[in-house]
């Protein structure tokens, strides 16, 4: 799964306009945040975790207006917690945005 970044780059400059370096900053703190999170979901040992990391992914996405990303976390809340395919169309999103 690609993504088109037309949706990221438009709010990072609504957020802080024309400033690369935060924007930037902005960019490379979601990514390590979607990283993290997906990375707690793998790591998930019980359905409770791997919810609350997928809704915390969902919320992160929602705040940037990635929806692919958006759909993915849902997919995950809706699934099989621990699912690798979710889990990877996921880390290859996140991976696409970097």
């Amino acid at each position: 799964m690609s993504f088109d970044s037309g949706p990221l780059d438009r709010y990072l400059s609504a957020a802080v306009g024309d400033d690369p370096a935060m924007s930037r900053d902005l960019r490379v703190a979601f990514i390590e945040s979607a990283r993290e999170l997906a990375d707690l979901m793998r790591r998930a040992r019980c359905d409770a975790n791997w919810l609350v990391a997928a809704e915390r992914l969902k919320s992160l996405s929602a705040t940037f207006g990635i929806i692919p990303l958006i759909q993915l976390a849902e997919e995950a809340m809706s699934g099989v917690p621990g699912d690798p395919v979710v889990l990877r169309e996921i880390n290859a999103l996140v991976e696409s945005i970097d």
